[in-house]
């Protein structure tokens, strides 16, 4: 019988790609990659739902965790681990939680998926419960572990959710509170996720941490604001950007950001309402942490546009 999982297929039109040549290669996979980012954008409004249930646990004090085995959990780690370079957010607000342990991340771990006492134990060790958002990531749909997951996150009170490249069995999609599933297609070389169906869930992923974390106040326009400046490239970022929103000189953005405790968004609210740290502080919380909450204008327009 054949396998029923999209990603399982194969694609005619790379039935000769053992015989073609490198830039035929390129060609062919450009030309299947194209139809992904279409893929994902059926799937906004879930999208959507998705990054609303992340915000919800962050401002409850919350955590939003992956699941996945193989590629899936990877990805999964990956997008966890670039939140607190990119957001300054702690690093527990998102983490990745891959079957088989960090030693999966470089090293195949042959039936971790396969292993549902395994995620149940995972998630336990993490300390996931009531308030947490658990988004389970299997390119098949069917990964074992990631169901037990699911199953085991609802149990404990935890909103879930499914991303993946292939329709999931009922029993999967019983187990989420939102079911993301751009069909990508068969893989240009059969059963291989880590292209079309990983390009996907990259994006996926990029999606709902990047929508929760500017939902949460980490922007203003489409500026990094919520920065800690704890090495020399990040000082310089963070002075670039107190300059290019106040329009004050390097030296009095420096001094701003000192008395700002290098945190930048604090640095603008106090620059913008004239107030001490303190002060600025407590205005920001009491606005959810976003800027435009605070303030009616918004940063310089973007020069040339």
């Amino acid at each position: 019988m054949l396998d029923p999982r999209v990603t399982e297929r194969r694609n005619p039109r790379s039935a000769d790609i053992d015989l073609a040549s490198p830039l035929a290669i390129v060609d062919l996979m450009n030309a299947e990659d194209r139809g992904v980012a279409e893929a994902v954008a059926t799937q906004r409004t879930h999208i959507a739902r998705a990054i609303e249930l992340a915000e919800a646990a962050f401002r409850s004090g919350h955590r939003l965790f992956y699941a996945g085995a193989g590629t899936s959990g990877r990805l999964g780690v990956l997008d966890a681990s670039e939140c607190p370079p990119t957001f300054g957010s702690d690093p527990s607000m998102v983490q990745g939680i891959i079957a088989g342990g960090p030693a999966a991340l470089v090293r195949s771990q042959e039936g971790a998926e396969d292993r549902p006492d395994g995620a149940r134990a995972d998630l336990t060790a993490a300390g996931v419960g009531a308030g947490d958002f658990v988004l389970g990531i299997a390119a098949s749909g069917t990964t074992p572990y990631v169901r037990a997951a699911l199953e085991h996150a609802r149990s404990l009170g935890a909103s879930t959710g499914i991303l993946a490249c292939s329709p999931p069995p009922t029993e999967m999609l019983a187990a989420a509170d939102v079911a993301i599933v751009p069909i990508t297609g068969p893989e240009v070389v059969t059963g291989s996720t880590r292209l079309k169906a990983g390009t996907a869930t990259k994006m996926v992923l990029n999606m709902i941490t990047t929508g929760a974390m500017v939902r949460i106040g980490k922007a203003y326009g489409n500026l990094m604001v919520d920065l800690q400046a704890t090495n020399e490239k990040l000082r310089d970022r963070a002075e670039r950007l107190v300059i290019t929103v106040s329009g004050l000189s390097r030296e009095d953005a420096r001094a701003l950001l000192a008395r700002a405790q290098g945190s930048v968004k604090v640095a603008i609210a106090m620059h913008k309402l004239g107030l001490d740290r303190d002060a600025a502080v407590k205005r920001l919380a009491e606005a959810g942490g976003v800027i435009r909450r605070l303030v009616n204008d918004a940063p310089p327009p973007v020069e040339g546009a």
